[in-house]
């Protein structure tokens, strides 16, 4: 049963805490509570009782992955924006394929098609709140116009695209060249 309360307590936050770093080191796919208990320094059973069961533990490291998705995306936001799609593609690119976000961005790709696959899951509505919040932000950098939202969702398919090429290939060089590519033919509008 999980804990009544609604404020996540001390230990709670530093579980978390640990417990995400160990999953962006070893994915979600198999987590198994022993091994993870073991390695943060805690039990199965306090698992249990502070997240309620494993789905509760993994809808509690989406929502922590998640808030270093949208810590950037806020950084980008406080920025003045201006009407140039182009310069967005560009420092979200760099955001994206910065060395030390790899980990993250793994997690993020297995929750993102985790979702696809099981809906009704603990990544329940995980694809979708990122794709929303990826065209938010994207939106902020574009004027309004008819082909407006089709832009955006074009550049956002080549971001993901080239993210999990990257994140397959390590071929960073290539991969940027296709994303400056894109920017190019955005510039060119």
């Amino acid at each position: 049963m999980a804990s009544a309360s609604t404020t996540p307590s001390a230990r709670q936050n530093e579980l978390l805490e640990a417990a995400y770093r160990y999953a962006l080191e070893h994915g979600l796919a198999d987590l198994s509570l022993r091994p993870l208990a073991a390695a943060i320094g805690s039990s199965p059973r306090v698992l249990m009782f502070l997240f309620g069961n494993k789905d509760g533990l993994v809808r509690a490291l989406l929502t922590r992955a998640r808030a270093d998705e949208l810590a950037f995306l806020d950084e980008l936001t406080d920025r003045p924006a201006s009407a140039d799609l182009a310069a967005a593609v560009d420092q979200v690119w760099r955001w994206l394929a910065a060395p030390g976000h790899r980990p993250l961005l793994r997690l993020w790709s297995e929750a993102y098609a985790r979702s696809l696959v099981e809906p009704d899951g603990p990544w329940s509505g995980f694809a979708r709140a990122t794709v929303d919040d990826w065209l938010t932000l994207l939106a902020r950098f574009q004027p309004a116009g008819d082909s407006a939202v089709i832009d955006r969702t074009l550049a956002l398919a080549v971001l993901r695209g080239c993210l999990l090429d990257l994140l397959a290939t390590g071929d960073e060089a290539r991969v940027t060249a296709a994303v400056d590519r894109h920017r190019a033919t955005l510039r060119g509008q």
